[in-house]
């Protein structure tokens, strides 16, 4: 992977954020995609030059094609892509189906499964071998949701990130012998600000008992899982799902 160009979406913070500095450590250059927070993108981007690694913040929506045409070209200036790692996602405060309007479920699903494929779908463009590319690799994120279905919570956000698992699956068919390998992390209750997106900043701390290993995961935990996937070390793996949830996943 030394020396290629990664896209990171919502890589400002978080899991994007480790993901982009793990990625910038290994000698890759990073392009850190952001929504609105340009101080935490310019930031990070600071700290990975001072590391004396390669990184560009660029703005852009994945709820608007036009912005992710516009990513991807800034990503053209920097050198081949090899990898895309589709992390930008939205939560939304707690409700049940009956309480939901269109305009949530539109954001929903605009940002986390059509600005996922739309983001896949220019990857592919520039990775796979069937356009001249050089291979590579995407890595979309999920959500331990998809399989526990979050009701009275996020049953939206869990469907879409249902959307993502089937995605997944059905893309490293599609390119599976055009040099492209495509895989997912699942994570679960992870200790990120995503909580306090979504109206409930505690919820780490509340749900910390009741979760198998007793406590959340960090950041760092799945990054350490997407950079595996877009390495040669997992030259042989596609279509994979991997649960980064400390067992939270599995439970019945």
């Amino acid at each position: 992977m030394s020396d290629q160009v990664h896209i990171v979406t919502g890589g400002s913070r978080g899991i994007g954020a480790s993901v982009c500095r793990k990625l910038a450590a290994l000698g890759h250059t990073v392009v850190v995609n952001y929504a609105s927070n340009s101080a935490a993108a310019e930031a990070l981007v600071a700290d990975i030059s001072q590391a004396g690694g390669r990184a560009q913040a660029v703005q852009a929506d994945v709820g608007n094609e036009a912005d992710i045409l516009a990513l991807f070209r800034a990503a053209d200036d920097l050198g081949d892509l090899a990898g895309l790692v589709n992390n930008a996602g939205v939560v939304d405060l707690a409700q049940r189906v009956d309480e939901m309007s269109l305009e949530r479920l539109s954001r929903m699903f605009s940002i986390n499964v059509i600005g996922s494929f739309l983001c896949a779908r220019e990857a592919v463009k520039r990775m796979s071998t069937r356009h001249g590319g050089k291979g590579g690799a995407i890595v979309n994120l999920g959500s331990a949701a998809s399989k526990l279905g979050s009701p009275a919570q996020y049953v939206d956000y869990a469907a879409s990130k249902g959307a993502i698992d089937t995605m997944t699956v059905g893309l490293a068919l599609e390119v599976a012998d055009e040099g492209v390998r495509v895989n997912a992390v699942r994570p679960g209750i992870i200790d990120t600000e995503i909580h306090a997106s979504g109206g409930a900043p505690d919820r780490v701390a509340q749900l910390q008992s009741r979760l198998p290993m007793k406590r959340a995961g960090t950041a760092d935990e799945v990054a350490e899982a997407i950079v595996w996937l877009l390495s040669d070390q997992s030259s042989y793996t596609t279509g994979a799902i991997l649960d980064v949830s400390g067992g939270r996943a599995i439970l019945p």
